[in-house]
């Protein structure tokens, strides 16, 4: 991921970079973690994003968390996924209930035509395609001068 951000003239810098303060017992290294994460998000220009399944049909609640950190920030998000599928083709395969419209664990599924949650999809620009597409599409929007990457969704196109 570093050498695909030094490729397109970006610095990608990754929590671990440092090492983690030694001897901490699991959680303070948790802790330790999770605050190099914040100062990153708060340090950057632009953040990019892995919205694809991690566990159980979702992106990762660690990005997720990230991505509603960085949001009020102003700071520009750009989000990867590797399918366009809608949120409600994704999990049909999982529900039950009257024409799909409960997950499997009985919750009602959102359907605004988007792959992600809206919260996920509304805050971040979508690219469909991998981490490169991802990098390739900030650097477009960086070349054009646009200030703002975020809120256009992981819609169908």
């Amino acid at each position: 991921m570093k050498q695909l951000c030094r490729g397109r003239g970006f610095v990608g810098p990754y929590p671990l970079d440092g090492q983690v303060p030694s001897p901490l017992q699991r959680q303070d290294a948790a802790r330790w973690i999770y605050a190099a994460n914040i100062e990153l998000i708060r340090s950057a220009e632009i953040v990019m994003a892995n919205l694809n399944d991690f566990r159980v049909g979702e992106p990762d609640s660690g990005t997720a968390f990230e991505v509603g950190f960085a949001t009020p920030l102003g700071k520009p998000v750009s989000a990867n996924r590797s399918s366009e599928e809608s949120l409600v083709e994704h999990v049909k395969a999982a529900a039950i209930g009257s024409e799909g419209v409960f997950c499997a664990g009985g919750c009602l599924r959102e359907d605004f035509g988007l792959s992600i949650n809206l919260m996920l999809a509304c805050s971040a620009q979508g690219v469909i395609g991998g981490p490169a597409a991802c990098l390739d599409a900030i650097r477009s929007l960086v070349d054009e001068g646009t200030p703002a990457l975020g809120g256009l969704g992981l819609a169908k196109r």
